[in-house]
């Protein structure tokens, strides 16, 4: 019963007449997109099709959704307004090249704002993402067979074809987030040295970050910046004194490089267990004005409200790659669909 009701309700949104309908759902509150990869035939990346979204941006573009940066979302939030509709905001999480040079001609086609969440050490070049340093020693080993510590744990991986291999790294992956950071770490050097693979100290062509300088040439024509730590720990596998600087960091590098950075944190990986009271004290410490999460749901300014620490907290929908699931998001019948059960 609910798919038949979802499928109706996608069927029905590209019908003229049908977003002023759903629009008292949208009142008091905004949807935030959380994209991460984009598909890359150059670097190889693979991630959101760009076809895809730029017929999500034309859908919402021609429906009249209203499209509007992060900063803009918050500050509607903090307003509080329960009778008008807050706006569509997109995020792009981490700071790889092709969110820009990939995604950013698309955004700026359709005149939309959007926002990337950078981990400065990344930018740097003082690091490649932890998750990629995993992707890249199973796929380019030539073992079939990896044995391996997790912390006191022994891991055996075994595969006879791609989606073995790839099933061993999502495992390995998904277990890292449950350890401490500096364990995680060890534990991805040890991965490597038994997958005999040497990690290169730069991240190869596909995992690359965009360049600081592609930050501000981006910032001209529309894009925002904010902090997203500066080496993209799960903080609350964190100790005390580094998550702080994991967060302070981030926003004081980003203040130097970038003209306006957007004063909103984006927590990696932003799932509850993810994060807690030290971060969102962090946060609010260094007059940062809110923080996106994982969890799923629209920007509700009656949320937003409703305690303290819930600017701290706002949700996001990751973005689905299907412009039609996305406009099911954007015009409220998600909401319609969870009140009709």
């Amino acid at each position: 019963m609910k798919r038949k009701i979802q499928r109706a309700l996608l069927s029905a949104l590209a019908v003229p007449g049908v977003r002023g309908l759903l629009s008292p759902l949208r009142r008091g509150a905004g949807t935030v997109f959380m994209l991460h990869r984009l598909t890359d035939p150059e670097s190889g990346a693979v991630g959101t099709d760009p076809a895809e979204l730029r017929r999500t941006l034309e859908f919402l573009r021609r429906l009249g959704y209203p499209l509007v940066s992060v900063g803009e979302l918050f500050r509607r939030l903090e307003g509080g307004d329960a009778t008008s509709e807050y706006g569509i905001a997109f995020t792009l999480d981490d700071g790889y090249a092709e969110q820009v040079r990939i995604a950013g001609p698309i955004f700026a086609e359709f005149d939309c704002p959007a926002t990337v969440f950078l981990t400065t050490g990344f930018l740097d070049q003082k690091l490649w993402q932890w998750w990629d340093r995993i992707e890249y020693a199973f796929e380019t080993s030539h073992r079939k067979q990896i044995s391996t510590w997790l912390g006191e744990e022994m891991l055996e991986y075994r595969w006879e074809d791609e989606q073995g291999r790839g099933a061993a790294r999502d495992d390995f992956t998904a277990r890292c987030k449950r350890v401490h950071n500096d364990e995680k770490l060890k534990a991805i050097e040890r991965l490597a040295a038994a997958a005999e693979v040497e990690l290169p100290s730069l991240a190869p062509a596909r995992y690359a970050p965009m360049a600081w300088s592609e930050v501000r040439a981006w910032e001209a024509r529309g894009f925002t910046f904010g902090p997203h730590t500066v080496t993209h720990p799960i903080l609350s596998r964190t100790g005390d004194a580094q998550s702080r600087e994991e967060i302070r960091g981030s926003w004081d590098r980003l203040r130097a490089m970038a003209g306006q950075p957007v004063p909103v944190f984006c927590y990696p990986n932003g799932q509850p267990e993810d994060l807690g009271v030290r971060e969102v004290e962090a946060i609010r410490d260094i007059g940062l004005v809110g923080a996106l999460t994982t969890s799923m749901g629209d920007a509700s300014a009656a949320a937003y409200h409703a305690r303290p620490e819930n600017p701290y907290l706002v949700r996001r929908f990751p973005y689905p790659n299907d412009h039609r699931v996305a406009a099911h998001f954007a015009s409220g019948a998600e909401r319609l669909r969870l009140l009709l059960g």
